[in-house]
């Protein structure tokens, strides 16, 4: 039978087939345990339910020949607002559909959505759309639940944050949005604020992950607020305090707390601007990578040349300029998103700070399927999880990416066996 491939945009392949049975093939496979040579992994209605070494005799799947690229688990990014032209708070569900669809043609199986600090009724609306592009994406990286970042920050640590809606946690809001979705999984804000850790309290009972971003607090406040439920530090170093002065005495701020509490997991930006080499090592040294989530936090110029961009929705966001691999605010004074794919993030771990490709491959799916606990489903190729799988080259180039077991995107053909 000869194979078969639709061709698309850009001369590439990208299609959602949704075949029962798929092998694929003659690759290096990545697992929990270490490489496979040469090994094969069988697809059976959406779930991984074999792997091997050597070719696998399967007479009724399609078949993907590897061809010596790496047979990996799909990148996780749980940090990301846009790409492609497109930001979650545009608020449409193309914006939703075309940014899943965008991130996955870079390797990103599975995404949550993240917001920024806006007014009530935008927040609303985008949590309003989550469902619906939820129940439509059969073309792009899953969704794992909403990220709300925002808008209970620090004004001197808001950075490229709208400093119009930036306050105090507020119980009766706060209490009434999450009445109103179950959507929410995690939500980003500053440890150290009014009635901040009452809010880190009830996210916890809400079984949303609290997570300290865009904050000016000490040590004592940090530990303090991890006894609460903040757990996770949201784009490690970025908008976020070090070792300060006040009063003529140094205190340790959240980057130092981070590192002294063990448990407390971190997620970097590693676009190689955000963070330069040294730092990323010395994030690796110390936490390692089981504690570690590389994150996009990609805007919507992702996946476009550089130029004049919006940080946030086109009604009512930010003018930036992206250059130099990053977006910028205006006067240039400050950095305002990334423009990152989850490919360059694990390419930069690997070249830039000296990681091995499974440490650095681990931070891109299994630490965040962890840090998000969805890695009993998502994050590692193990038999039995969801085929969330994706093929690439030595030069983290990715060339084929499946979701749930639907080839969603691939360079190559496949081609079906007969028995």
């Amino acid at each position: 039978m000869p194979s078969m491939g639709i061709k698309a945009r850009n001369g590439l392949y990208n299609l959602k087939m949704n075949f029962n049975k798929i092998k694929i093939y003659n690759g290096n496979v990545i697992t929990p345990g270490g490489l496979i040579p040469g090994g094969s992994v069988l697809i059976t209605d959406g779930k991984i339910t074999e792997i091997s070494r050597g070719n696998l005799e399967i007479m009724d799947a399609v078949e993907i020949d590897a061809h010596g690229k790496y047979i990996s688990p799909g990148f996780i990014d749980i940090h990301v607002h846009g790409g492609g032209g497109h930001d979650f708070m545009d608020n449409t569900l193309t914006a939703f559909l075309e940014i899943a669809r965008v991130h996955a043609r870079y390797g990103t199986t599975a995404m949550t959505p993240t917001t920024l600090s806006c007014g009530i009724d935008d927040l609303m609306e985008t949590l309003s759309l989550y469902e619906p592009a939820h129940a439509q994406n059969k073309e792009g990286a899953q969704f794992l639940g909403m990220h709300i970042e925002g808008p209970y920050f620090s004004r001197k640590q808001r950075g490229a944050q709208d400093v119009r809606y930036i306050r105090d946690p507020d119980p009766e809001e706060y209490r009434e949005i999450l009445s109103k979705t179950s959507v929410v999984k995690r939500w980003s804000a500053a440890p150290e604020l009014k009635g901040a850790l009452e809010f880190g309290e009830y996210l916890r009972s809400k079984n949303i992950l609290a997570a300290i971003a865009h904050t000016d607090a000490i040590y004592e406040e940090v530990m303090e607020a991890y006894e609460k439920g903040y757990t996770h530090a949201t784009h490690f170093y970025s908008c976020m305090s070090g070792v300060s002065r006040r009063n003529a005495f140094r205190y340790a701020g959240v980057i130092e707390s981070a590192y002294l509490i063990d448990d407390m997991t971190v997620e970097i930006i590693a676009d190689g601007v955000h963070l330069p080499p040294p730092l990323l090592k010395l994030v690796y040294k110390i936490k390692g990578p089981d504690k570690i989530a590389l994150i996009t936090d990609a805007m919507r110029a992702a996946g476009l040349p550089p130029g004049e961009s919006i940080l946030g929705s086109l009604k009512d966001g930010m003018k930036v300029i992206v250059e130099d691999d990053v977006a910028k605010l205006p006067d240039r004074s400050a950095f305002a998103g990334s423009v990152a794919t989850a490919d360059r993030l694990v390419r930069n771990m690997i070249k830039r700070a000296e990681v091995s490709l499974l440490d650095a491959v681990k931070m891109m799916s299994l630490s965040p399927a962890s840090i998000m606990k969805v890695d009993d489903k998502k994050g590692s190729l193990v038999k039995g999880k969801d085929a969330d799988i994706i093929l690439f080259n030595a030069d983290i180039v990715v060339d084929t990416t499946i979701v749930n077991g639907n080839i969603i995107y691939s360079q190559q053909e496949t081609k079906p066996l007969t028995s």
